[in-house]
Parts: structure tokens; sequence; C-alpha cells
């Protein structure tokens, strides 16, 4: 008997909004009369999830002098999702229609419709806080993937074995698990902080670059700029990566 592949993230995207679709919701929700939440998107081969957020953090500038207070859920892997009443599963079979949504006045955006565990007909938006000049992608890019997905003309690249957690490169591996760039002071920090540890940026450093090596990790070193790193996508040149 064959052995059933693990499921694989693709995409996740933080401080999503999610709220019924339309514009007359955005009004509502943009003048406080609820309606909407806050969490992280994420996207594998098999589930569109939304996760609730549990954690916050200041974010978006607002005019001069104030900020938007981002929340979001951090999604190191699958195993231990914290989804709570709030939080969506949306298993790809069962989406009927997604678009996406972009413009010069509009936040990008990905609208989902699909039907639940008891045939009844639901749908939703999901709106993204985060932006920028420097964004590879966006969400509403999000749409053409999760169609190839839906229509199964979308393979999935199977990545090289990670290395244990027991390893530093494999802690360094999972604090990139979020798909997003990190530079090395920003891993070596969150590694510290999680696994309790006093790091030399020198060995962080060492680990990353054995990932490269391993094709798990993607170094980019812009001109004038220190490194990052970023998780290799599954998806190949279809990487929703921001």
């Amino acid at each position: 008997m064959a052995t059933a592949l693990p499921e694989t993230m693709l995409a996740q995207e933080q401080a999503v909004i999610c709220r019924g679709p339309g514009v007359r919701k955005g009004v509502e929700a943009a003048f406080g009369m609820g309606g909407e939440t806050e969490g992280t998107l994420v996207l594998t081969d098999r589930r569109l999830i939304y996760v609730h957020g549990k954690e916050k953090k200041e974010g978006l500038r607002i005019g001069a002098f104030s900020a938007k207070r981002l929340y979001f859920s951090d999604v190191e892997d699958l195993g231990s999702l914290p989804l709570d009443s709030e939080s969506i599963e949306i298993p790809i079979p069962k989406i009927t229609q997604v678009t996406g949504h972009r413009g010069e006045a509009v936040a990008p955006k990905l609208v989902v419709k699909w039907t639940d565990e008891k045939g009844t007909a639901r749908s939703t938006e999901f709106v993204q806080q985060i932006t920028g000049g420097s964004r590879r992608k966006n969400l509403d890019d999000w749409a053409k993937v999760v169609d190839k997905l839906r229509s199964k003309k979308l393979k999935v690249a199977l990545l090289p074995q990670s290395p244990g957690q027991d390893t530093l490169a494999g802690k360094v591996l999972g604090a990139l698990g979020d798909m997003q760039d990190k530079g090395l002071i920003t891993i070596e920090e969150e590694v510290e902080d999680r696994f309790k540890l006093d790091l030399d940026p020198d060995e962080v450093e060492a680990a990353c670059d054995e990932l490269v090596a391993a094709g798990l990790v993607r170094k980019v070193s812009p001109k004038g700029e220190d490194s990052y790193y970023r998780k290799v996508s599954p998806l190949g040149e279809d990487d929703l990566s921001a």
C-alpha cells in the first residue's frame, strides 16, 4: 500500500481580514459595525485555512502619528494549528469559485465560495492589510493557484527531507516556516526566543547556508543590502511568497 504524502504548506498571509463578501459588508466593517475578524490565511495542497488571530503587533501606519494594531496567528507548521470557533477550514475540492480583486482604491483580496460539510453554500472574502511596493505577490494572486489546485492542474514539488528540530538547521527552518523573508538577526531572535537558546550569529548563518545548500531555503542578497532568507516554495514558478 502506498504511503500518503504529508500535507504541504504552500503560502501564508498574516493580518488578513475575514468578512462577508460585498461592498455593504466592507462599509459596515469600516464603520465599526462588526462582521469581521482578523488572522492568518494559510494555503496548503489540500485546504485553505483561516486561523483566527491569537497574537497582535503594531503595524500599518495611519496618518502621521497613529498605527493600526494587526492581529495574526504565527503558523509555523500544520501539526498544531491554533483553530477556534472563528477559524475556517475550506477543503480545496469543496471550493466552487475563487476570484482575486485588486485596484488603486481596493485592497488586494480573495473571494471564496464553497459548500460546507452539510452541503450549504457559503462565501467569504479575505482582505490583505500588509502591502508595499517591494512585495512580489499579493492575496489576489492566490486565486489562480487555488483554481489550479481545485482543477488538479498544479503539481506540487516534493522538497528534500527537512532536518530534525534537534538540530540548529531544523530550528532555523521552523522559524522560516511562515514563508516570509527574514534576515539573520530576525531568524536568530526567533530561534532564541522559541527554544530559549543563546546563539552565536555565525552559527545561525552557517545553519542558514546549510539549508540553502540542501535546497530547502533560498538566499537573496539585494545589492547594497543585507542578505535575507526564504523557505523554498513547493509551488515553483507559481510561488506566492510575498
